[in-house]
Protein backbone atom coordinates (compact mmCIF):
# COMPACT_ATOMS: atom_id res chain seq x y z
CA UNK A 1 0.00 0.00 0.00
CA UNK A 2 1.31 3.25 -1.09
CA UNK A 3 1.69 5.99 1.10
CA UNK A 4 2.50 9.11 -1.61
CA UNK A 5 -0.59 10.76 -1.73
CA UNK A 6 -1.40 11.67 -5.10
CA UNK A 7 -1.38 15.88 -5.85
CA UNK A 8 -4.82 17.62 -6.28
CA UNK A 9 -4.83 20.55 -9.00
CA UNK A 10 -8.34 20.80 -8.30
CA UNK A 11 -8.42 21.78 -5.11
CA UNK A 12 -8.30 25.73 -3.38
CA UNK A 13 -5.41 26.61 -1.30
CA UNK A 14 -4.79 27.91 1.91
CA UNK A 15 -4.96 26.70 5.86
CA UNK A 16 -7.76 24.14 7.23
CA UNK A 17 -9.26 27.48 9.47
CA UNK A 18 -9.62 29.88 6.23
CA UNK A 19 -10.91 26.74 4.13
CA UNK A 20 -13.89 26.06 6.82
CA UNK A 21 -14.28 30.05 6.67
CA UNK A 22 -15.02 30.19 2.96
CA UNK A 23 -17.04 26.51 3.61
CA UNK A 24 -19.05 28.19 5.52
CA UNK A 25 -19.83 31.49 4.07
CA UNK A 26 -21.00 29.59 1.06
CA UNK A 27 -23.88 28.02 3.10
CA UNK A 28 -25.75 30.65 4.93
CA UNK A 29 -28.66 28.61 5.73
CA UNK A 30 -26.43 26.29 8.11
CA UNK A 31 -26.52 29.83 10.60
CA UNK A 32 -30.02 29.78 11.05
CA UNK A 33 -30.65 29.60 14.72
CA UNK A 34 -26.91 28.35 15.27
CA UNK A 35 -26.95 30.74 18.01
CA UNK A 36 -30.00 28.62 19.91
CA UNK A 37 -28.53 25.66 18.86
CA UNK A 38 -24.85 26.33 20.03
CA UNK A 39 -26.65 27.49 23.61
CA UNK A 40 -28.65 23.62 23.96
CA UNK A 41 -25.28 22.36 22.84
CA UNK A 42 -23.59 24.28 25.71
CA UNK A 43 -26.36 23.21 27.84
CA UNK A 44 -26.04 19.60 27.32
CA UNK A 45 -22.04 19.88 27.79
CA UNK A 46 -21.59 21.33 30.30
CA UNK A 47 -24.65 20.59 32.43
CA UNK A 48 -22.92 16.97 32.93
CA UNK A 49 -20.23 18.61 35.20
CA UNK A 50 -22.89 18.89 38.06
CA UNK A 51 -23.17 14.93 38.01
CA UNK A 52 -19.08 14.65 40.13
CA UNK A 53 -20.06 17.28 42.50
CA UNK A 54 -23.34 15.50 43.51
CA UNK A 55 -21.86 12.59 44.03
CA UNK A 56 -18.84 13.99 45.94
CA UNK A 57 -21.95 15.42 48.21
CA UNK A 58 -23.13 11.68 48.77
CA UNK A 59 -20.18 10.41 49.52
CA UNK A 60 -18.71 13.40 51.70
CA UNK A 61 -21.93 13.65 53.85
CA UNK A 62 -23.80 10.77 53.74
CA UNK A 63 -21.04 7.44 52.99
CA UNK A 64 -18.39 8.50 54.70
CA UNK A 65 -20.00 9.65 57.85
CA UNK A 66 -23.36 7.45 57.53
CA UNK A 67 -24.87 10.97 58.77
CA UNK A 68 -27.57 10.94 55.55
CA UNK A 69 -30.60 10.71 55.53
CA UNK A 70 -32.48 8.24 53.23
CA UNK A 71 -34.56 11.01 51.73
CA UNK A 72 -31.40 13.48 51.50
CA UNK A 73 -29.80 10.32 49.60
CA UNK A 74 -33.01 9.88 47.52
CA UNK A 75 -33.05 13.86 46.39
CA UNK A 76 -29.50 13.60 45.51
CA UNK A 77 -30.71 10.91 43.49
CA UNK A 78 -33.00 12.65 42.11
CA UNK A 79 -31.36 15.59 41.08
CA UNK A 80 -28.36 13.85 39.07
CA UNK A 81 -31.03 11.46 37.34
CA UNK A 82 -32.84 14.74 36.51
CA UNK A 83 -29.77 16.52 35.12
CA UNK A 84 -29.16 13.63 33.04
CA UNK A 85 -32.10 13.69 31.12
CA UNK A 86 -32.25 17.28 30.54
CA UNK A 87 -28.98 16.92 29.41
CA UNK A 88 -29.74 14.01 27.59
CA UNK A 89 -32.92 15.86 25.70
CA UNK A 90 -30.76 19.11 25.04
CA UNK A 91 -28.90 17.19 23.54
CA UNK A 92 -31.15 15.44 20.85
CA UNK A 93 -32.32 18.47 20.20
CA UNK A 94 -29.30 20.62 19.41
CA UNK A 95 -28.59 17.38 17.20
CA UNK A 96 -31.69 17.36 15.70
CA UNK A 97 -31.34 20.78 14.73
CA UNK A 98 -27.93 20.35 13.49
CA UNK A 99 -28.88 17.63 11.01
CA UNK A 100 -31.92 19.67 9.57
CA UNK A 101 -29.70 22.64 9.29
CA UNK A 102 -26.95 21.01 7.78
CA UNK A 103 -28.95 18.76 5.15
CA UNK A 104 -30.51 22.42 3.83
CA UNK A 105 -26.78 23.55 3.72
CA UNK A 106 -25.70 21.04 1.72
CA UNK A 107 -29.24 21.25 -0.43
CA UNK A 108 -28.41 24.77 -0.85
CA UNK A 109 -24.55 23.87 -1.79
CA UNK A 110 -25.36 21.17 -4.37
CA UNK A 111 -27.94 23.68 -6.18
CA UNK A 112 -25.06 26.29 -6.49
CA UNK A 113 -22.89 23.70 -7.39
CA UNK A 114 -24.93 22.60 -10.15
CA UNK A 115 -26.18 25.74 -11.00
CA UNK A 116 -22.55 27.18 -11.71
CA UNK A 117 -21.56 24.04 -13.64
CA UNK A 118 -24.56 24.95 -16.30
CA UNK A 119 -23.40 28.19 -16.30
CA UNK A 120 -19.40 27.19 -17.81
CA UNK A 121 -19.46 27.41 -21.20
CA UNK A 122 -18.51 24.55 -23.75
CA UNK A 123 -14.85 24.86 -23.22
CA UNK A 124 -14.97 24.10 -19.95
CA UNK A 125 -16.93 21.04 -20.12
CA UNK A 126 -14.70 20.08 -23.01
CA UNK A 127 -12.14 19.96 -20.40
CA UNK A 128 -13.38 18.05 -17.77
CA UNK A 129 -14.49 15.04 -17.55
CA UNK A 130 -17.67 13.89 -16.23
CA UNK A 131 -16.61 11.86 -13.92
CA UNK A 132 -14.82 14.85 -11.95
CA UNK A 133 -18.18 16.81 -12.25
CA UNK A 134 -20.25 14.45 -10.82
CA UNK A 135 -18.15 13.45 -7.54
CA UNK A 136 -17.08 16.96 -6.93
CA UNK A 137 -21.02 18.19 -6.96
CA UNK A 138 -22.49 14.83 -5.07
CA UNK A 139 -19.74 12.87 -3.09
CA UNK A 140 -17.39 16.24 -2.41
CA UNK A 141 -20.58 17.76 -0.66
CA UNK A 142 -21.34 14.82 0.78
CA UNK A 143 -18.23 14.60 3.29
CA UNK A 144 -19.37 17.65 4.75
CA UNK A 145 -22.04 15.83 6.10
CA UNK A 146 -20.86 14.77 9.41
CA UNK A 147 -19.40 17.96 9.87
CA UNK A 148 -21.68 20.28 9.99
CA UNK A 149 -24.23 18.14 11.74
CA UNK A 150 -21.65 17.70 14.79
CA UNK A 151 -18.48 17.89 13.85
CA UNK A 152 -18.01 21.91 13.46
CA UNK A 153 -19.88 22.66 16.72
CA UNK A 154 -18.07 19.90 18.46
CA UNK A 155 -15.41 21.94 18.23
CA UNK A 156 -16.95 24.76 20.35
CA UNK A 157 -18.62 22.91 22.55
CA UNK A 158 -16.00 19.93 23.46
CA UNK A 159 -13.66 23.18 23.89
CA UNK A 160 -16.06 24.66 26.56
CA UNK A 161 -16.30 21.49 28.80
CA UNK A 162 -12.63 20.90 28.88
CA UNK A 163 -12.36 24.11 30.39
CA UNK A 164 -15.49 23.83 33.06
CA UNK A 165 -14.03 19.91 33.54
CA UNK A 166 -10.38 21.69 34.21
CA UNK A 167 -11.49 24.93 36.89
CA UNK A 168 -13.73 22.29 38.47
CA UNK A 169 -10.30 20.28 38.77
CA UNK A 170 -8.53 23.25 39.99
CA UNK A 171 -11.17 23.89 42.69
CA UNK A 172 -10.70 20.26 44.09
CA UNK A 173 -6.92 19.91 43.52
CA UNK A 174 -4.66 22.40 41.64
CA UNK A 175 -1.48 20.01 42.20
CA UNK A 176 -3.32 16.88 40.68
CA UNK A 177 -4.87 19.14 37.78
CA UNK A 178 -0.95 19.59 36.60
CA UNK A 179 -0.05 16.59 36.87
CA UNK A 180 -2.95 16.05 34.43
CA UNK A 181 -2.18 18.33 32.21
CA UNK A 182 1.22 17.59 32.01
CA UNK A 183 0.51 13.56 31.12
CA UNK A 184 -2.26 15.36 28.49
CA UNK A 185 1.01 17.09 26.60
CA UNK A 186 2.42 13.73 24.92
CA UNK A 187 -1.28 12.90 23.69
CA UNK A 188 -1.23 16.43 21.87
CA UNK A 189 2.34 16.44 20.24
CA UNK A 190 1.31 12.73 18.79
CA UNK A 191 -2.22 14.14 17.46
CA UNK A 192 -0.14 16.96 16.06
CA UNK A 193 1.96 14.98 14.18
CA UNK A 194 -1.15 12.25 13.24
CA UNK A 195 -3.22 14.54 12.05
CA UNK A 196 -0.72 16.51 9.90
CA UNK A 197 -0.74 13.36 7.65
CA UNK A 198 -4.33 12.59 7.71
CA UNK A 199 -5.03 15.95 5.74
CA UNK A 200 -3.27 14.67 2.92
CA UNK A 201 -4.91 11.10 3.19
CA UNK A 202 -8.32 12.72 3.24
CA UNK A 203 -7.23 14.73 -0.28
CA UNK A 204 -6.34 11.59 -1.95
CA UNK A 205 -9.25 9.66 -1.33
CA UNK A 206 -11.41 13.06 -3.18
CA UNK A 207 -9.19 12.59 -6.12
CA UNK A 208 -9.62 8.93 -6.03
CA UNK A 209 -12.90 9.33 -6.06
CA UNK A 210 -12.87 11.15 -8.98
CA UNK A 211 -10.80 8.91 -11.00
CA UNK A 212 -13.13 6.31 -10.29
CA UNK A 213 -16.28 8.00 -11.35
CA UNK A 214 -14.32 8.99 -14.42
CA UNK A 215 -13.08 5.91 -14.76
CA UNK A 216 -16.86 3.65 -14.44
CA UNK A 217 -18.90 6.37 -16.06
CA UNK A 218 -16.37 5.88 -19.55
CA UNK A 219 -16.78 2.20 -19.23
CA UNK A 220 -20.53 2.73 -19.02
CA UNK A 221 -21.01 4.66 -21.99
CA UNK A 222 -18.60 2.86 -23.45
CA UNK A 223 -19.80 -0.29 -23.16
CA UNK A 224 -20.83 -1.94 -26.42
CA UNK A 225 -17.38 -0.41 -27.72
CA UNK A 226 -15.80 -2.35 -25.40
CA UNK A 227 -17.85 -5.60 -26.19
CA UNK A 228 -17.29 -5.32 -29.81
CA UNK A 229 -13.72 -4.68 -29.89
CA UNK A 230 -13.31 -7.78 -27.44
CA UNK A 231 -11.38 -5.24 -25.13
CA UNK A 232 -13.78 -6.64 -21.82
CA UNK A 233 -10.38 -7.79 -20.04
CA UNK A 234 -7.96 -4.69 -20.23
CA UNK A 235 -10.97 -2.51 -19.73
CA UNK A 236 -12.09 -4.52 -16.34
CA UNK A 237 -8.36 -4.10 -15.58
CA UNK A 238 -8.54 -0.38 -15.50
CA UNK A 239 -11.08 -0.14 -13.30
CA UNK A 240 -10.30 -2.68 -11.34
CA UNK A 241 -7.05 -0.67 -10.65
CA UNK A 242 -8.70 2.33 -9.94
CA UNK A 243 -10.66 0.97 -7.11
CA UNK A 244 -8.01 -0.29 -5.73
CA UNK A 245 -6.36 3.06 -5.60
CA UNK A 246 -9.64 4.04 -3.86
CA UNK A 247 -9.74 1.20 -1.53
CA UNK A 248 -5.96 2.05 -1.02
CA UNK A 249 -6.74 5.35 -0.03
CA UNK A 250 -9.48 4.81 2.13
CA UNK A 251 -7.55 2.36 3.78
CA UNK A 252 -4.91 4.92 4.69
CA UNK A 253 -7.34 7.46 5.83
CA UNK A 254 -8.92 4.81 8.34
CA UNK A 255 -5.82 3.72 9.28
CA UNK A 256 -4.80 7.33 10.45
CA UNK A 257 -7.87 8.26 11.77
CA UNK A 258 -7.91 4.91 13.40
CA UNK A 259 -4.55 5.63 15.28
CA UNK A 260 -5.62 8.77 16.28
CA UNK A 261 -8.75 7.85 17.98
CA UNK A 262 -7.08 4.39 19.40
CA UNK A 263 -4.29 7.19 20.98
CA UNK A 264 -6.63 9.03 22.52
CA UNK A 265 -8.27 5.91 23.87
CA UNK A 266 -4.76 4.69 24.98
CA UNK A 267 -3.48 7.85 26.98
CA UNK A 268 -7.21 8.19 28.81
CA UNK A 269 -6.40 4.97 30.52
CA UNK A 270 -2.96 6.13 31.46
CA UNK A 271 -3.75 9.49 32.42
CA UNK A 272 -6.30 8.33 34.75
CA UNK A 273 -4.50 5.69 36.40
CA UNK A 274 -1.30 8.06 36.77
CA UNK A 275 -4.10 10.30 38.66
CA UNK A 276 -5.74 7.62 40.96
CA UNK A 277 -2.31 6.46 41.54
CA UNK A 278 -0.88 10.57 43.00
CA UNK A 279 -3.75 10.75 44.15
CA UNK A 280 -3.92 7.84 46.50
CA UNK A 281 -0.34 8.90 47.25
CA UNK A 282 -0.79 12.11 47.88
CA UNK A 283 -4.53 12.47 49.00
CA UNK A 284 -3.92 12.01 52.88
CA UNK A 285 -1.67 14.95 52.62
CA UNK A 286 -3.11 17.18 51.18
CA UNK A 287 -6.61 16.53 53.24
CA UNK A 288 -8.74 15.36 50.51
CA UNK A 289 -11.94 13.65 50.90
CA UNK A 290 -12.55 10.40 49.47
CA UNK A 291 -15.58 11.91 47.65
CA UNK A 292 -13.13 14.97 46.48
CA UNK A 293 -10.97 12.62 44.68
CA UNK A 294 -13.66 10.23 43.09
CA UNK A 295 -15.24 13.70 41.90
CA UNK A 296 -11.83 14.76 40.76
CA UNK A 297 -10.91 11.26 38.89
CA UNK A 298 -14.54 11.87 37.48
CA UNK A 299 -13.91 15.34 35.96
CA UNK A 300 -10.71 13.97 34.37
CA UNK A 301 -12.71 11.99 32.27
CA UNK A 302 -14.87 14.34 31.38
CA UNK A 303 -11.68 16.51 30.43
CA UNK A 304 -10.43 14.11 28.97
CA UNK A 305 -13.86 12.48 26.82
CA UNK A 306 -13.61 15.51 24.64
CA UNK A 307 -10.29 14.95 23.70
CA UNK A 308 -10.78 11.14 22.75
CA UNK A 309 -13.91 13.08 20.73
CA UNK A 310 -11.94 15.13 19.10
CA UNK A 311 -9.67 12.74 17.35
CA UNK A 312 -12.78 11.50 15.60
CA UNK A 313 -13.71 15.31 14.87
CA UNK A 314 -10.54 16.18 13.64
CA UNK A 315 -11.27 13.13 11.13
CA UNK A 316 -14.39 14.71 9.86
CA UNK A 317 -12.93 17.89 9.85
CA UNK A 318 -10.49 16.93 7.28
CA UNK A 319 -12.49 15.20 5.38
CA UNK A 320 -14.78 17.81 5.01
CA UNK A 321 -11.85 20.09 3.99
CA UNK A 322 -10.86 17.99 1.31
CA UNK A 323 -14.18 18.05 0.20
CA UNK A 324 -14.74 22.02 0.38
CA UNK A 325 -11.28 22.04 -1.64
CA UNK A 326 -12.61 20.95 -4.07
CA UNK A 327 -16.03 22.47 -4.20
CA UNK A 328 -15.23 25.95 -3.55
CA UNK A 329 -12.33 25.56 -6.55
CA UNK A 330 -15.51 24.57 -8.67
CA UNK A 331 -17.57 28.03 -7.48
CA UNK A 332 -14.37 30.01 -8.63
CA UNK A 333 -13.87 29.20 -11.66
CA UNK A 334 -15.15 32.29 -13.54
CA UNK A 335 -18.67 32.18 -14.98
CA UNK A 336 -17.00 32.70 -18.91
CA UNK A 337 -21.01 33.11 -20.14
CA UNK A 338 -22.10 35.63 -17.78
CA UNK A 339 -25.88 36.69 -17.60
CA UNK A 340 -25.72 40.20 -18.94
CA UNK A 341 -26.84 42.96 -16.91
CA UNK A 342 -30.43 44.46 -18.13
CA UNK A 343 -29.65 41.81 -20.95
CA UNK A 344 -32.22 42.69 -24.10
CA UNK A 345 -35.02 41.00 -25.62
CA UNK A 346 -34.72 39.53 -29.11
CA UNK A 347 -38.16 40.06 -31.23
CA UNK A 348 -40.26 37.17 -32.23
CA UNK A 349 -39.36 37.36 -36.02
CA UNK A 350 -36.38 35.41 -37.42
CA UNK A 351 -33.12 37.21 -36.52
CA UNK A 352 -30.23 37.92 -38.69
CA UNK A 353 -26.90 36.13 -37.87
CA UNK A 354 -23.85 38.43 -37.83
CA UNK A 355 -20.09 37.06 -37.08
CA UNK A 356 -17.31 39.53 -36.70
CA UNK A 357 -13.82 38.91 -36.79
CA UNK A 358 -14.18 35.76 -34.91
CA UNK A 359 -11.22 34.22 -33.33
CA UNK A 360 -11.45 31.10 -30.86
CA UNK A 361 -9.31 28.61 -29.37
CA UNK A 362 -10.25 25.90 -26.62
CA UNK A 363 -7.78 26.10 -23.77
CA UNK A 364 -4.46 24.33 -24.64
CA UNK A 365 -5.48 23.21 -28.42
CA UNK A 366 -4.50 26.56 -30.01
CA UNK A 367 -6.43 28.68 -32.54
CA UNK A 368 -9.73 26.46 -33.47
CA UNK A 369 -11.17 29.25 -35.43
CA UNK A 370 -9.35 32.64 -36.70
CA UNK A 371 -10.75 35.41 -37.62
CA UNK A 372 -14.32 34.16 -39.10
CA UNK A 373 -16.80 36.46 -40.53
CA UNK A 374 -19.93 36.46 -42.67
CA UNK A 375 -23.32 37.33 -42.70
CA UNK A 376 -27.05 35.37 -42.40
CA UNK A 377 -29.98 37.59 -43.58
CA UNK A 378 -32.96 37.45 -41.48
CA UNK A 379 -35.22 33.71 -42.74
CA UNK A 380 -32.25 32.64 -45.03
CA UNK A 381 -30.65 29.07 -44.47
CA UNK A 382 -27.28 28.87 -44.18
CA UNK A 383 -25.15 25.52 -44.81
CA UNK A 384 -21.74 25.10 -42.92
CA UNK A 385 -19.05 22.51 -44.55
CA UNK A 386 -15.64 21.19 -44.27
CA UNK A 387 -13.37 18.90 -43.49
CA UNK A 388 -13.34 16.91 -39.93
CA UNK A 389 -11.84 19.53 -37.10
CA UNK A 390 -12.52 22.90 -39.85
CA UNK A 391 -14.08 24.24 -36.53
CA UNK A 392 -18.08 23.80 -37.85
CA UNK A 393 -19.55 23.11 -34.84
CA UNK A 394 -17.24 25.04 -32.76
CA UNK A 395 -18.65 28.16 -34.84
CA UNK A 396 -22.26 27.14 -33.82
CA UNK A 397 -21.84 26.86 -30.44
CA UNK A 398 -20.50 30.41 -30.36
CA UNK A 399 -23.63 31.77 -32.35
CA UNK A 400 -26.25 29.67 -29.79
CA UNK A 401 -23.29 31.36 -27.11
CA UNK A 402 -22.49 27.93 -25.63
CA UNK A 403 -19.03 29.83 -25.70
CA UNK A 404 -17.66 33.36 -26.32
CA UNK A 405 -15.43 34.74 -28.31
CA UNK A 406 -11.83 35.44 -27.71
CA UNK A 407 -12.08 37.90 -30.22
CA UNK A 408 -14.61 39.34 -32.11
CA UNK A 409 -18.29 39.34 -31.76
CA UNK A 410 -21.46 37.51 -33.09
CA UNK A 411 -24.29 39.74 -33.57
CA UNK A 412 -28.07 38.07 -33.35
CA UNK A 413 -30.99 40.36 -34.56
CA UNK A 414 -28.57 43.11 -34.36
CA UNK A 415 -27.63 42.90 -30.71
CA UNK A 416 -24.46 41.26 -29.19
CA UNK A 417 -25.59 37.84 -28.22
CA UNK A 418 -23.28 39.13 -25.34
CA UNK A 419 -25.99 41.54 -24.65
CA UNK A 420 -28.96 39.23 -25.34
CA UNK A 421 -30.78 37.74 -21.86
CA UNK A 422 -30.43 34.26 -21.58
CA UNK A 423 -33.70 33.79 -21.17
CA UNK A 424 -34.94 35.53 -24.16
CA UNK A 425 -31.61 33.77 -26.29
CA UNK A 426 -32.68 30.05 -25.39
CA UNK A 427 -36.15 30.89 -26.11
CA UNK A 428 -35.60 32.16 -29.67
CA UNK A 429 -32.48 30.15 -30.77
CA UNK A 430 -32.56 26.15 -30.22
CA UNK A 431 -29.75 23.74 -30.91
CA UNK A 432 -30.54 20.88 -32.05
CA UNK A 433 -26.39 18.82 -31.81
CA UNK A 434 -24.42 16.53 -33.54
CA UNK A 435 -25.62 13.53 -30.92
CA UNK A 436 -29.00 14.82 -30.11
CA UNK A 437 -29.37 13.93 -26.13
CA UNK A 438 -32.81 11.73 -24.84
CA UNK A 439 -33.42 11.27 -21.77
CA UNK A 440 -34.39 7.80 -20.45
CA UNK A 441 -38.14 8.46 -20.82
CA UNK A 442 -40.79 8.45 -23.40
CA UNK A 443 -41.16 9.95 -26.62
CA UNK A 444 -43.42 12.21 -25.48
CA UNK A 445 -41.33 13.65 -22.75
CA UNK A 446 -38.39 14.00 -24.71
CA UNK A 447 -39.78 16.55 -27.28
CA UNK A 448 -41.38 18.55 -23.91
CA UNK A 449 -38.43 19.30 -22.67
CA UNK A 450 -38.54 21.76 -25.76
CA UNK A 451 -41.05 23.64 -24.48
CA UNK A 452 -42.92 21.78 -21.16
CA UNK A 453 -46.05 23.41 -22.04
CA UNK A 454 -46.38 21.72 -24.87
CA UNK A 455 -49.65 19.70 -25.06
CA UNK A 456 -49.59 15.85 -26.39
CA UNK A 457 -52.17 17.02 -29.29
CA UNK A 458 -49.21 19.81 -30.18
CA UNK A 459 -46.33 17.39 -30.03
CA UNK A 460 -48.19 15.04 -32.55
CA UNK A 461 -48.80 17.90 -34.64
CA UNK A 462 -45.10 18.41 -34.73
CA UNK A 463 -44.09 14.62 -36.07
CA UNK A 464 -47.15 15.58 -38.61
CA UNK A 465 -45.58 19.02 -39.99
CA UNK A 466 -42.16 17.58 -39.85
CA UNK A 467 -43.97 14.55 -42.06
CA UNK A 468 -42.47 11.90 -39.17
CA UNK A 469 -46.05 10.51 -38.90
CA UNK A 470 -45.21 7.18 -40.32
CA UNK A 471 -42.24 7.02 -38.03
CA UNK A 472 -44.64 7.61 -34.83
CA UNK A 473 -46.97 5.14 -36.25
CA UNK A 474 -44.49 2.46 -36.35
CA UNK A 475 -43.44 3.06 -32.85
CA UNK A 476 -44.62 -0.06 -30.65
CA UNK A 477 -46.20 2.34 -27.91
CA UNK A 478 -46.62 5.56 -29.98
CA UNK A 479 -45.39 9.30 -27.98
CA UNK A 480 -45.43 6.54 -24.84
CA UNK A 481 -42.16 4.60 -26.67
CA UNK A 482 -39.78 4.38 -23.49
CA UNK A 483 -36.42 5.60 -25.24
CA UNK A 484 -34.01 4.44 -23.09
CA UNK A 485 -30.72 5.68 -21.59
CA UNK A 486 -29.74 8.43 -24.34
CA UNK A 487 -32.78 6.99 -26.48
CA UNK A 488 -30.58 3.69 -27.10
CA UNK A 489 -33.56 1.83 -28.14
CA UNK A 490 -34.02 4.62 -31.53
CA UNK A 491 -32.04 4.28 -34.11
CA UNK A 492 -29.15 7.22 -34.79
CA UNK A 493 -32.24 8.73 -37.15
CA UNK A 494 -34.71 8.20 -34.91
CA UNK A 495 -32.98 9.87 -32.19
CA UNK A 496 -32.73 12.90 -34.83
CA UNK A 497 -36.51 12.96 -35.52
CA UNK A 498 -36.92 12.95 -31.60
CA UNK A 499 -34.72 15.65 -31.02
CA UNK A 500 -36.50 17.46 -34.14
CA UNK A 501 -40.01 17.53 -33.31
CA UNK A 502 -38.48 18.93 -29.80
CA UNK A 503 -36.98 22.00 -31.38
CA UNK A 504 -40.58 22.00 -33.37
CA UNK A 505 -42.35 22.33 -30.55
CA UNK A 506 -39.88 25.22 -29.10
CA UNK A 507 -41.31 27.54 -32.10
CA UNK A 508 -38.15 29.44 -32.54
CA UNK A 509 -36.93 32.23 -34.44
CA UNK A 510 -33.15 31.18 -35.11
CA UNK A 511 -31.92 27.25 -35.67
CA UNK A 512 -28.53 25.77 -35.26
CA UNK A 513 -28.52 22.40 -36.80
CA UNK A 514 -25.35 20.73 -36.25
CA UNK A 515 -24.85 17.40 -38.85
CA UNK A 516 -28.30 17.00 -38.40
CA UNK A 517 -28.18 14.51 -41.51
CA UNK A 518 -24.45 12.21 -40.55
CA UNK A 519 -24.41 8.65 -39.57
CA UNK A 520 -27.95 7.57 -40.13
CA UNK A 521 -29.63 4.66 -42.57
CA UNK A 522 -30.79 5.62 -46.06
CA UNK A 523 -34.33 4.46 -45.67
CA UNK A 524 -34.85 7.71 -42.65
CA UNK A 525 -32.19 10.35 -44.78
CA UNK A 526 -35.11 11.08 -47.15
CA UNK A 527 -37.35 11.80 -44.23
CA UNK A 528 -34.70 13.91 -42.26
CA UNK A 529 -33.69 15.99 -45.17
CA UNK A 530 -37.70 16.47 -45.94
CA UNK A 531 -37.72 17.14 -41.70
CA UNK A 532 -35.40 20.07 -41.92
CA UNK A 533 -36.61 21.76 -44.74
CA UNK A 534 -39.84 22.16 -43.24
CA UNK A 535 -38.30 22.54 -39.88
CA UNK A 536 -36.73 25.66 -41.31
CA UNK A 537 -39.08 26.93 -43.79
CA UNK A 538 -39.31 30.72 -42.76
CA UNK A 539 -36.77 30.67 -39.98
CA UNK A 540 -32.98 31.75 -39.55
CA UNK A 541 -30.79 28.75 -39.73
CA UNK A 542 -26.90 27.50 -39.41
CA UNK A 543 -26.83 24.06 -39.99
CA UNK A 544 -23.68 21.81 -39.98
CA UNK A 545 -23.63 19.48 -42.93
CA UNK A 546 -20.83 16.19 -44.06
CA UNK A 547 -23.78 14.95 -46.57
CA UNK A 548 -23.86 17.73 -48.66
CA UNK A 549 -27.49 16.92 -49.63
CA UNK A 550 -28.93 19.41 -47.59
CA UNK A 551 -26.02 22.05 -48.62
CA UNK A 552 -27.93 22.11 -52.23
CA UNK A 553 -31.05 23.82 -51.38
CA UNK A 554 -29.45 26.14 -48.72
CA UNK A 555 -29.73 30.06 -49.90
CA UNK A 556 -25.52 30.41 -49.52
CA UNK A 557 -22.35 27.76 -48.25
CA UNK A 558 -20.03 28.64 -45.80
CA UNK A 559 -16.46 26.70 -46.25
CA UNK A 560 -14.49 26.40 -43.60
CA UNK A 561 -11.13 25.16 -43.67
CA UNK A 562 -8.50 25.05 -40.90
CA UNK A 563 -10.93 27.48 -38.85
CA UNK A 564 -11.00 30.00 -41.75
CA UNK A 565 -13.52 30.81 -43.98
CA UNK A 566 -12.21 29.51 -47.56
CA UNK A 567 -15.55 29.80 -49.54
CA UNK A 568 -18.66 31.25 -49.56
CA UNK A 569 -21.91 31.01 -52.52
CA UNK A 570 -24.07 28.90 -53.84
CA UNK A 571 -23.95 25.64 -54.22
CA UNK A 572 -23.88 25.64 -58.09
CA UNK A 573 -21.63 28.74 -58.11
CA UNK A 574 -19.41 26.60 -55.83
CA UNK A 575 -19.21 23.92 -57.74
CA UNK A 576 -18.71 25.53 -60.61
CA UNK A 577 -15.47 27.50 -59.09
CA UNK A 578 -14.43 24.10 -58.56
CA UNK A 579 -12.59 24.90 -55.03
CA UNK A 580 -12.40 23.06 -52.00
CA UNK A 581 -16.42 22.89 -51.89
CA UNK A 582 -16.41 21.38 -55.42
CA UNK A 583 -13.48 18.50 -53.63
CA UNK A 584 -15.69 17.85 -50.72
CA UNK A 585 -19.05 17.21 -53.01
CA UNK A 586 -17.47 15.52 -55.49
CA UNK A 587 -15.82 12.85 -53.01
CA UNK A 588 -19.18 12.69 -50.95
CA UNK A 589 -20.96 11.73 -54.10
CA UNK A 590 -18.56 8.96 -54.80
CA UNK A 591 -18.94 7.83 -51.32
CA UNK A 592 -22.39 7.63 -52.05
CA UNK A 593 -22.34 6.02 -54.71
CA UNK A 594 -19.94 3.56 -53.45
CA UNK A 595 -21.86 2.93 -50.29
CA UNK A 596 -25.38 2.42 -52.87
CA UNK A 597 -26.29 -1.42 -53.23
Amino acid sequence: MTTTEPADPESVTGSTTAVIRRGLAAIPAIREGLALTVVLALLGGVGRLAVPVLIQQVIDRGLSTGHISSGRLLGLSAVAALVVLVTAVVNWASLARLAIASERALFDLRVSAFTHVHRLSVAYHSAETRGKLVSRVTSDVETLSMFLQWGGIAWLVNGAIMLAALAGMAFYDVGLTLVTVVLTVPLLLLVRVVVGRLGPAHTAVRVRVAELLTVISETIQGAAVIRSYGVVEPSLRRTTTSIHRWRDSKIRAGYLGGLLFSLADLFAVVIVVGVVAVGLAIGPSTGNSAGELVAFILLVTLFLAPITEFTQVIDFTQSAVAGWRRVLALLDIDEDIAEPVDGRQLPPDPPGVVVENVVFGYPGAGVTLDDVSFEVPAGHQVVLVGATGSGKTTLTKLIARLADPDRGRILIGGVDVREIATDSLRSRLVVVPQEPFLFDTTVEENVRYGRPSATRAEIEHAFRELGAETFLAGLPHGLDTPVGQRGESLSAGERQLVALARAHVADPACLILDEATSAVDPEIELTLIKALRRLTAGRTSVTVAHRLAVAEQADEVMVLEGGRLVERGRHDDLLVADGVYAGLYHSWRQATVEASP
